[in-house]
């Protein structure tokens, strides 16, 4: 998996080490941070750990690390995009540590991981969902320069057993290399 090097940030693959599940629960746990993207907080090292090895490692997804002190503050990645079939296409989804919120390094790493998806990928589009409630992520998909698709109803069954609403946004292939140029 490429690291990608921002401003302030590097992306990593994740590994087994107690370093990466002790970042991962460190920010996981925090009951302000998962439920809004649809998960339950983590109870365990345990659970972080399991995490890693059953979503993260199979799948393209990168540590946030602060550039300057190394430490784990967040997790963003790409997954097969189950709305468009044979298409060249994915979806972006990603978690900040909430003493991170509001300093815009989710906005700096999905802009990597964007330029990734178009330079390295090829992909033809990029997608993203967040819940309606989620302005957070609805802030950092707007300054990204995703166009909203519109409201999927009960589109995302989330951890607590209740199906939440999707609000659904892409960013295609001729819209990036517009915003590139800029």
């Amino acid at each position: 998996m490429k690291t990608l090097e921002t401003e302030r940030l590097i992306l990593t693959g994740w590994n087994l080490s107690d370093e990466d599940i002790d970042g991962l629960y460190a920010y996981a746990k925090n009951p302000n941070v998962g439920p809004n993207a649809g998960w339950k907080p983590h109870e365990s090292r345990e659970e972080s750990k399991k995490i890693i090895e059953e979503l993260f490692l199979p799948h393209e997804v990168w540590a946030i690390r602060e550039k300057e002190t190394g430490r784990i503050i967040g997790s963003i990645g790409l997954e097969p995009d189950r709305r468009r079939e044979d298409v060249r296409s994915m979806e972006m989804g990603y978690s900040l540590a909430e003493e991170s919120w509001g300093k815009g390094y989710m906005t700096e790493a999905a802009c990597a991981v964007i330029d990734y998806a178009f330079r390295e990928l090829g992909l033809a589009v990029l997608a993203i969902c967040t819940g309606p409630e989620n302005r957070r992520s609805q802030r950092v998909i707007e300054k990204c320069g995703f166009q909203y698709e519109g409201r999927q109803r009960k589109g995302y069954h989330i951890y607590d057993g209740t199906d939440r609403d999707n609000l659904m946004f892409s960013i295609i292939r001729e819209e990036w290399e517009e915003d590139a140029r800029d």
